[in-house]
């Protein structure tokens, strides 16, 4: 096994830190190492390069550079967005009514779910087809006057599918409605144009685009109601206290603008070897399903199902084989429980135990995909005969 080429294909749940991130992170370990909140020389120029980055974040997403929180991940983000709206709206205006879908990530999801256990907001689930997606007439449906925020995933981390965030958003800012999406996967590769897609609040994580792991960043709309919680310093406009992470806030943007720049080439290298692998798997596996949008979905991701299959049995013979794969989130992995997002799909309890998640990145080659190819079907098998055993 150790002569064994190791194949990585999960670069959903997390990504290698591209060199060039590296590289611009460095300095501010031993060399630019002040605090950010000190008034000396070693201070104010770790504070500029802070503020030299929220730029650059904000010419990205074409906001304000006051309208850029940094954050230690994808998932605090979320929970600022969500916690920090819902409870400054259930002040200002007693609303009570957070919206959000079935398959979004368990940082947006249990964090709605714990307001409404604690604060006693009312939680709604805006339905979504087969796919995974959200329809806007469903939303405006559901908006109401206490309607505190409505949060929808800009592109699904399980199944790949990516939502109409910019018609979501119309509908939800013409009734002066907060909302908030989880683009923590779909930054990599889809645009990020704040005023284009009609969010309030967006929520991203450097170590989904070849930047460090710790690091998120969250667009508040300037004027959007919102309460920190995270209380101490007046770090970050007062939203969310603590020292600053300026390495790992340097790593952020230069990830995030190589993702930007170099997203065509990326997609264009990635989306055929994600075709190819759809296209073998479901001709030569019996059984087997594309779980997701068929075309509307992440270029780089691949999600099914196998009737009568165990996802983490496939998942550890995978991993002998040399192949690195998930079954989902990477939060999931090894939960015996089916996905909560695959359920909401309609699909069976059996299909849904049997998923398989394969994420291409900078390191998929075709032969790659080959080899994969070749292994999984026969994978498959043992495991359904070890099933049904």
């Amino acid at each position: 096994m150790r002569d064994r080429e190791k194949i990585y294909l999960d670069y959903a749940a997390t990504t290698p830190v591209d060199g060039r991130v590296l590289h611009g992170m460095l300095p501010f370990f031993d060399q630019a190492f002040g605090n950010p909140a000190s008034i000396h020389q070693f201070g104010q120029e770790a504070e500029a390069a802070i503020e030299q980055a929220r730029e650059t974040m904000a010419r990205i997403m074409g906001c304000q550079p006051l309208e850029v929180v940094f954050t230690s991940c994808g998932s605090e983000s979320d929970n600022l967005a969500l916690r920090g709206v819902a409870l400054a709206a259930s002040r200002q205006r007693s609303a009570n009514h957070i919206l959000i879908t079935p398959v979004e990530h368990h940082a947006v999801s249990r964090t709605a779910l714990q307001l409404a256990d604690l604060h006693g907001f009312e939680v709604e689930f805006i339905p979504v087809d087969d796919y995974g997606q959200v329809k806007p007439e469903d939303v405006a449906s559901r908006l109401r006057p206490d309607t505190a925020i409505v949060s929808v995933i800009y592109a699904n981390n399980e199944i790949g599918t990516i939502n109409p965030i910019r018609e979501i958003g119309q509908v939800c800012r013409a009734r002066g409605i907060p909302i908030h999406s989880d683009a923590v996967q779909a930054a990599a590769f889809l645009p990020v144009k704040v005023d284009d897609l009609h969010v309030d609040l967006l929520s991203i994580g450097a170590h989904k685009f070849y930047g460090p792991k710790g690091v998120g960043a969250l667009f508040i709309r300037q004027e959007t109601p919102i309460l920190p919680v995270q209380t101490g310093g007046s770090q970050e406009h007062g939203l969310r206290a603590g020292t600053s992470n300026t390495p790992f806030i340097a790593g952020l943007t230069e990830a995030f603008q190589l993702a930007v720049d170099e997203r065509v080439k990326r997609i264009a290298a990635l989306q055929p070897l994600r075709d190819h692998l759809i296209n073998r798997i479901l001709n030569k596996i019996p059984d087997s399903q594309l779980t997701g949008h068929p075309t509307k979905r992440l270029p780089n991701h691949a999600s099914f199902v196998f009737e009568g299959a165990d996802g983490n049995q496939l998942l550890a013979m995978l991993d002998v084989a040399g192949f690195a794969c998930s079954s989902g989130s990477a939060c999931k992995t090894g939960d015996p429980e089916p996905s909560d997002v695959l359920l909401a799909l309609g699909l069976p309890r059996e299909w849904a135990l049997g998923s398989l998640r394969v994420t291409l990145g900078a390191g998929t080659t075709e032969e790659h995909i080959e080899k994969f190819n070749l292994v999984l079907p026969g994978l498959v098998e043992r495991v359904r005969k070890l099933t049904v055993s």
